[in-house]
């Protein structure tokens, strides 16, 4: 895939007499014309348009001011540096990246350094993304393996205050929904700077013709099955000094038939990706010069990761208005990764290396019955449902030396099945309340075997119970009113709640709970009474039982003792349609988020390393400009504390990012993304550690690490529908 075509096949596209004459449709815009005026009456006949958003967050439609919907058209007017950036259509989510892209991202939200995905849950398709008991971090969510082009919606809400989400989703979650078909074939063909190449194909066929309406003589709802197939390439280098080789591999099977009201789909997932990485380096080594910013410090580090997954679905409504919901998956999850954070602190002589890797298989389920009724005369929906999720796992942690084993820290095989059971009842009291009450009950069992330290052999469990409550007050001048308050939990590490003996320094380990409670309360506002305008604010707390997490580094290899926290915050989201060809988003986030004692965790001070405290967002969308459209999107995160003290802070990042799209014809349409669009040096992540860069060198104790954002650069995209 070379350049040098690419670019001359644009250029005669965009010059083409044909192209000049193509006037695009726009995918927000729905034109309709009236019916014909009669001759002489002096009518104009106009186009009636209507626009519509990226985001159906209307009054009425959710039951929280954080809670909405992302339509899927959005990300199609977007540039992505990657796939998990798909989530900072949330409104005040970050995504980041320490390390390489085949790694899972890193996430912030209302004042967590998510890690992973500790406290946010995500799933795509019902199939939950977050890994309990992982190799690198508890909730690991690597969406990697998602393919952008295919999602139809997000669903998101923030705060514990829905009984259908359970394990890992104290701070929010976030529900992928992908398609069940295409409006058309497309291929996707890629090029960028440093090597950036992409080849999607994507297509649906139905394997029935479409029902004709005897009443309306036009099309009725397509009646299934449809078939939706894509296949995804992807190779990239980064503008690393050491070169990424990101090779990656994508495919996506779906059979599915039937409507929102009723129908079935089975699906089937593959994905492959190896790479290698350059992980966060000293900040002083870059200021010095002695290190570019781009550099490694240890050219062996990466990974290599897959699963392969097989789900299926089964829903419908009865006459009655009530439903079912049934769902059940398989996946086989493998990883490999090699870090070095320390460099040669600890083993001078081979450095500090380690390999974290586990192969895992899951199996899980899901059951919904609702009903409608009525309670104490007034139209009310209960919910039932059952979750159930079995994990089996082999998990070890290894010091390495170029990639080549020669210690075994742990090496453990975990068997961990977790189950909800909750309940969930709307009633309309009136036409301006309602309420939405609900609870939960989780149970997890764990169960390890140790082959490395036969003493951490054991089993543990925990459960709680998790109450849920929301009010709904409106609307009153397109205008409602939302308190939520609500309990949630995430789970902890198995060999953090089994171990008994520190595996790194042969101490008693002191055993966590199962499961780490929250307290979360919000008052939110939103209102529609500028037409065109929808506004949200959300006044909110969470308070977290404990921050312990099982760290699977060669430094560690278990459990840190955090304590509890406090976090409040305020958050503004505007969604704007302007006119039929701007549409304006801003949204901006304010936390503070501190541990709940003073010097807890035996260090001074009580601010929590990570938190980060101010996000804003501001993206304009134009559209239905003859053949032409475009997105443009700047985000802003503020400077938050590194050191429990606040004694180092990480510097404020802005970046700006451009996708300009022309259609040339029906069947060919081309798109520049301009990433980074002013070239601004930042970090996309940084932390305090000691850490020693050579053998002979003396160690930097409460050392800054940090990992560069990546600079401009430019991707070209040439799509053709078939």
């Amino acid at each position: 895939m070379r350049a040098i075509p690419w670019i001359t096949a644009v250029f005669l596209c965009l010059c083409g007499d044909a192209a000049l004459a193509q006037v695009g449709q726009n995918r927000h815009v729905e034109e309709t014309f009236p019916q014909a005026s009669q001759p002489g009456s002096g009518d104009v006949m106009l186009p009636t348009v209507t626009v519509e958003g990226h985001y159906e967050n209307a009054v009425g439609t959710s039951n929280a001011a954080s809670q909405g919907v992302v339509r899927g058209e959005l990300l199609q007017d977007l540039p992505l540096l990657r796939p998990g950036e798909v989530l900072e259509t949330v409104p005040g989510l970050v995504v980041t990246q320490h390390s390489g892209d085949g790694k899972a991202n890193q996430y912030f939200l209302r004042g967590y350094n998510l890690d992973h995905g500790t406290d946010f849950a995500t799933s795509v398709d019902g199939i939950p993304v977050n890994m309990p008991t992982h190799a690198h971090g508890q909730g690991y969510s690597d969406l990697n393996f998602l393919i952008p082009e295919l999602v139809d919606r997000i669903d998101y809400r923030k705060g514990p205050y829905f009984a259908h989400t359970g394990d890992f989703s104290s701070a929010g979650s976030a529900d992928i929904q992908y398609r069940k078909s295409l409006d058309h074939n497309i291929i996707d063909l890629t090029g960028g700077a440093y090597g950036y190449r992409r080849a999607l194909v994507a297509g649906s066929i139905m394997l029935s013709q479409p029902q004709q309406s005897p009443e309306s003589g036009v099309d009725a709802i397509k009646q299934g099955p449809a078939l939706l197939g894509a296949l995804e390439v992807m190779r990239n280098n980064g503008p690393w000094a050491l070169k990424e080789e990101l090779r990656k591999t994508n495919a996506l099977v779906r059979l599915s038939d039937g409507s929102q009201a009723s129908g079935w789909s089975i699906d089937g997932i593959y994905y492959d990706a190896k790479w290698n990485s350059s992980d966060q380096i000293p900040l002083e080594l870059i200021n010095s010069g002695q290190l570019g910013r781009f550099s490694a410090l240890d050219p062996t580090d990466g990974g290599n990761s897959g699963r392969a997954i097989l789900s299926g679905e089964w829903h419908s409504h009865d006459g009655d208005g009530g439903y079912s919901r049934i769902s059940a998956y398989a996946e086989h999850y493998r990883l490999k990764l090699w870090s070095n954070f320390t460099f040669f602190e600890l083993r001078p002589a081979t450095g500090d290396q380690f390999q974290q890797a586990e192969s895992r298989n899951i199996l899980g389920a899901q059951a919904v019955k609702g009903w409608t009724h009525g309670l104490l005369g007034h139209d009310s929906t209960t919910e039932l449902g059952l979750q159930l999720r079995h994990d089996n796992i082999d998990v070890s942690l290894q010091n390495t030396q170029a990639r080549i084993p020669f210690e075994t820290v742990t090496d453990d095989k975990v068997s961990e099945t977790m189950a909800g059971l909750y309940l969930q009842n709307t009633t309309i009291w009136s036409d301006w309340l309602r309420t939405l009450a609900g609870a939960r009950v989780d149970r997890v069992a764990m169960n390890m075997t140790s082959y490395s330290l036969s003493q951490n052999s054991g089993s543990g469990s925990g459960s709680r119970v998790s109450p849920k409550l929301s009010i709904i007050l409106g609307p009153w001048a397109k205008t409602e009113f939302f308190v939520n308050v609500g309990k949630g939990f995430h789970s902890n590490d198995a060999r953090g709640v089994i171990d008994k003996i520190d595996p790194t320094t042969g101490a008693p380990s002191s055993a966590v709970p199962a499961l780490v409670g929250s307290t979360g309360k919000e008052f939110g506002v939103r209102t529609e009474i500028i037409d065109g305008l929808q506004s949200s604010l959300a006044l909110w707390s969470l308070n977290s039982d404990s921050e312990i997490t099982y760290s699977a580094d060669s430094a560690i290899g278990s459990t840190a003792p955090n304590g509890a926290s406090k976090r409040h915050g305020i958050e503004w989201n505007n969604h704007w349609i302007v006119n039929r060809w701007l549409l304006l988003d801003a949204d901006f986030a304010w936390t503070h988020a501190r541990y709940a004692k003073m010097n807890d965790n035996g260090t001074m001070g009580n601010m929590i390393p990570n938190a980060v405290s101010k996000v804003a967002l501001l993206r304009a969308t134009l559209q239905h400009l003859g053949p032409w459209s475009a997105g443009l999107e700047t985000r802003y995160i503020g400077p938050y504390p590194l050191a429990q003290d606040g004694s180092l802070t990480a510097q404020s990042a802005i970046v700006t990012n451009l996708r300009i799209q022309r259609e040339i014809s029906p069947r060919m349409s081309i798109s520049l993304d301009a990433l980074n669009l002013f070239n601004r040096q930042y970090y996309d992540i940084a932390y305090q550690q000691d850490y020693q860069v050579s053998p002979g060198s003396a160690v930097v104790p409460s050392g800054v690490t940090v990992h560069p954002g990546e600079p401009r650069q430019l991707r070209l995209t040439l799509r053709l529908n078939y």
